[in-house]
């Protein structure tokens, strides 16, 4: 802007001094009359006037014109802070959706592991009671000495149990499985 500010004011010069004298001319005042001078030294004193003023402008226009500067070097400044700071929206957006998507993996997990504890739970207690059940009806006879059962533990049983409890079993008595719980001796 230097450069062009002084042949902004010479060029500024030039023009009114043409101004002046096609106004002269248009006016037909000459300068040899006493008219023509009073007008030539009110346009020299009106002349120094207007560029003490048109100094000032480019002044003003100058100082205006560095406060554009700076305005335009702090909008790239924001301008680059806020391409940063769309980047780092963009890879949070990335993380979340990321995260978001292990949420719903580990809910599955928890929701099907929730499923699998809730049949093992009825499972455990169906064994429970089953097992309950396959002792009900199980009898289990102490005293006897080894081997007095012979080669037929059920006959045993069906003869011995009558007598020992003083029941009549009609009809007779029905084992589906008879066994010795202590190892035998041979």
């Amino acid at each position: 802007m230097p450069g062009g500010r002084s042949s902004t004011k010479n060029s500024g010069k030039l023009v009114r001094q043409l101004l002046f004298y096609e106004a002269l001319l248009h006016s037909k005042v000459h300068l040899s009359t006493p008219v023509g001078q009073q007008a030539a030294r009110h346009h020299t004193m009106t002349h120094s006037a207007q560029e003490s003023t048109m100094d000032r402008i480019l002044q003003e226009i100058s100082a205006v014109g560095r406060r554009l500067e700076e305005m335009d070097n702090s909008m790239a400044s924001l301008t680059g802070k806020t391409k940063f700071i769309h980047l780092d929206i963009a890879g949070f957006q990335s993380r979340v959706t990321g995260l978001e998507q292990q949420v719903t993996t580990v809910e599955a997990h928890v929701a099907s592991s929730q499923d699998r504890d809730q049949e093992l739970l009825y499972l455990r207690n169906k064994m429970i009671y089953l097992e309950d059940r396959s002792w009900r009806d199980n009898v289990r006879v102490l005293g006897f000495p080894e081997t007095i059962e012979g080669a037929d533990i059920h006959s045993f049983l069906r003869e011995m149990l009558p007598k020992l409890t003083g029941i009549t079993f009609d009809p007779p008595l029905e084992f589906q499985r008879a066994q010795r719980l202590g190892p035998q001796e041979i």
